[in-house]
């Protein structure tokens, strides 16, 4: 299923106020799902095959999620600093690659538009950039968690 057809789905279900679809053909398996404000799109995540960056879930969908404890960082509101959230859902890498060390760590002094990490989404891996100058003060997000569109990756003061 090409990522056009997922987009008509998605805005046939907004327009029809459709709560839910499913579709299986062979292998793929899409189920979408639409919430209040949003549409969430799962499909089964693919074996993971060996290369130099990390593995692309199945069915031209994302991976369903994966059990991760929460981070043990306080809630952003609570604390200060300026956030930077995901622009977009798929999977959050910390690193380029899973022998790579990590863009950034908690105490380092980034530059706006320095990488940041990496989401995951149908297949294409999506740079984060800082929008800010300053220290990262948390990593809000663990290493291959789903993360969700607006969701708060770093603070940084």
């Amino acid at each position: 299923m090409k990522l056009e057809e997922i987009k008509e789905l998605m805005k046939a279900m907004e327009e029809n106020d459709i709560a839910s679809f499913e579709y299986n053909e062979g292998e793929v398996h899409l189920s979408l799902r639409r919430g209040p404000q949003e549409v969430v799109v799962q499909a089964p995540a693919a074996p993971q095959a060996p290369a130099a960056l990390p593995a692309a879930p199945a069915a031209e969908a994302l991976a369903e999620p994966k059990e991760a404890p929460a981070p043990a960082a306080a809630p952003a509101a609570e604390a200060g600093g300026n956030l930077v959230t995901s622009p977009l859902v798929g999977t959050f890498y910390a690193a380029s690659g899973p022998d790579k060390d990590p863009y950034v760590k908690v105490g380092d002094t980034v530059k706006k538009g320095q990488v940041l990490g990496i989401i995951e989404a149908m297949k294409l891996m999506n740079e984060i950039e800082s929008e800010y100058d300053g220290v990262v003060e948390a990593i809000l997000v663990n290493n291959e968690e789903v993360v969700e569109y607006g969701q708060p990756l770093f603070r940084i003061r």
